[in-house]
């Protein structure tokens, strides 16, 4: 991988001092990092639980992604998502970057997961607290 972007899909819990620390350095002067996590509720229905499913090549999409952000603003870029069964309170999106400003740092990080969940083909469906299930857009 580069040495300016890191990109992950996992079905292990994400341990999101890593992702900072990947795009730290003594150069940085703002660290901004999204993490999405798992709310108890949607659009007023009680949710319990979630379920992410990648398709095959979602990794791919996630590390362009990175590149594309780091291409455009010179940064260092991390991010890395969940996959599988995640309860409420589980982090199943974790987004970095730093820059030596804070302007910077916010408006790449929102760039970022705004491709994230525009381009990445990850798809969530939520258990709700009355048994239903529906996917849901990301």
């Amino acid at each position: 991988m580069s040495d300016v972007v890191r990109a992950l899909i996992s079905a292990e819990p994400i341990d999101a001092a890593a992702i900072e620390d990947f795009v730290m350095d003594a150069q940085q002067g703002a660290l901004v990092t999204f993490r999405g996590v798992v709310r108890n509720h949607d659009h007023g229905l009680a949710v319990t639980s979630l379920e992410y499913s990648a398709h095959p090549d979602a990794a791919r999409f996630l590390t362009e992604c990175c590149e594309k952000i780091a291409a455009e603003t010179g940064l260092r870029v991390a991010a890395a998502h969940r996959v599988g069964a995640l309860v409420v309170g589980d982090i199943a999106l974790v987004a970095a970057v730093a820059a030596a400003h804070r302007g910077e740092a916010f408006a790449a990080c929102e760039r970022l997961v705004d491709l994230i969940k525009l381009t990445v083909p990850i798809w969530k469906r939520q258990h709700l607290a009355d048994g239903a299930t529906e996917w849901v857009a990301l």
